[in-house]
């Protein structure tokens, strides 16, 4: 029997909700590991799937990976295989970085061609055209890329879209390269300045992580180090706009506001007050009713993609009509049809979703199509006061961390079952 998220909703939340660190950081820095010598400590890494399948790449290329206490060591050794299996990287995109690592240390790797949520393509010319500067040879044939070279060379690379992936990518396989490589038009994510951090705490010498010119000095070797990653900024708004839509008053710990400002400025928008503390952030219903809003995503400090699905479901029960814009991902729309299925009433013209609110949803048997999406329908559920039952959670498991567990313990009517 297929598990399932059960969730009577139409209760407001109360109480302080724990963030975990975040997903996009810990996987980078996970595989940023294979470039140091001797062991590298990870603190407090989440429980989540695509952590445990990065987990297992890098065991199944031979490295010496335990966990503890919520810690992960890893010890780098030589590796047994220079190819990520199918099996792994099909499950998650994140994988695709190995490329950066192993060519830089190594001077091989064979990866297959990624996968991950099918929120649309994501092209991975950046990724090789920026290796292939650095002096790889990359062929691309059979659903794999197979990379070599001798040692990398510093030079400059202009990236034609701020891509995340590629962005680290080339800084990782940049830190062990002969000279200065510069990065422009690069992705300015926090996710990218911790990466920055964790690298140059093993001895590299990357600047400007955070701005569009990363400017990295290979050196000769980097060491394993001991780091803790940032607090997860996606779920850390998920949590936000759930008690905006059961008009709670709930406390958000474990937060950098910094790194949230494009989603408090729309929450606000909206009408939910939002107090900001210096590691946490308090959610407080504002005297009105929530009015509609319009989105357009970006890459950072634009509107995040990863929040759009979430503050689509918040649209759903506001007062009159917002257009939501998807600039980043061409398929990012399929959880429209779920929520429609709860009596949300959206209408799709090409990369934009019009939303007209209305008084409440219903409950009603829906499915996450991707990771945010299932997400979005636990807001949404939590925001009537019929019962909605939530499947293909595999989507939500590999980025929330025990997300029924802390909606329990702030009040919230949710279980999982099967």
């Amino acid at each position: 029997m297929e598990e399932k998220i059960v969730v009577t909703g139409g209760k407001p939340l109360q109480g302080k909700i724990k963030v975990s660190n975040a997903k996009n950081a810990v996987l980078p820095i996970l595989i940023a590991s294979l470039l140091g010598d001797g062991e590298s400590k990870i603190l407090d890494v989440p429980h989540l799937t695509d952590v445990d399948t990065t987990c297992s790449v890098l065991q199944h290329l031979g490295q010496e990976v335990a966990r503890q206490n919520g810690h992960i060591m890893i010890r780098t050794v030589e590796p047994t295989s220079f190819e990520a299996p199918y099996q792994y990287v099909r499950r998650m995109r994140a994988s695709f970085l190995l490329l950066g690592p192993l060519l830089a240390r190594y001077g091989r790797a064979k990866i297959p061609l990624p996968g991950g949520c099918a929120i649309g393509s994501r092209p991975i010319n950046l990724h090789l055209k920026g290796l292939e500067a650095l002096g790889a040879k990359v062929n691309l044939e059979h659903g794999h890329v197979e990379a070599n070279c001798r040692r990398l060379k510093g030079a400059q690379i202009y990236l034609d879209f701020p891509s995340v992936g590629a962005t680290e990518n080339l800084m990782m396989a940049a830190s062990l390269a002969k000279g200065q490589t510069i990065i422009e038009n690069a992705a300015e994510e926090p996710e990218i300045v911790d990466l920055a951090n964790y690298l140059n705490a093993m001895g590299a010498r990357v600047k400007g992580a955070g701005t569009p010119i990363i400017k990295i000095e290979g050196v000769k070797e980097l060491l394993g180090t001991t780091h803790t990653p940032i607090p997860d900024r996606i779920e850390a708004g998920s949590y936000m706009v759930a008690a905006a839509a059961t008009k709670s008053d709930l406390t958000i710990e474990n937060v950098i506001a910094e790194h949230l400002k494009p989603v408090i400025s729309k929450l606000k928008e909206m009408g939910v007050q939002v107090d900001e503390h210096e590691s946490s952030l308090r959610i407080r219903p504002g005297e009105e009713e929530l009015k509609a809003v319009d989105i357009k995503t970006l890459p950072y400090p634009g509107f995040p993609t990863d929040m759009q699905a979430q503050m689509m479901a918040l649209n759903c029960i506001c007062k009159g009509t917002g257009v939501v814009t998807e600039t980043v991902f061409e398929n990012r729309f399929m959880h429209v049809d779920e929520l429609k299925r709860m009596g949300a009433k959206i209408k799709v013209e090409s990369r934009s979703a019009i939303i007209e609110g209305v008084k409440n949803l219903s409950g009603a048997p829906v499915k996450a199509t991707d990771l945010r999406a299932g997400a979005a329908l636990i807001i949404a559920a939590l925001s009537t006061e019929a019962s909605t039952e939530i499947g293909a959670l595999e989507h939500i498991d590999r980025g929330y961390d025990n997300i029924v567990g802390k909606l329990q313990e702030v009040g919230a009517s949710i279980e999982r079952i099967g």
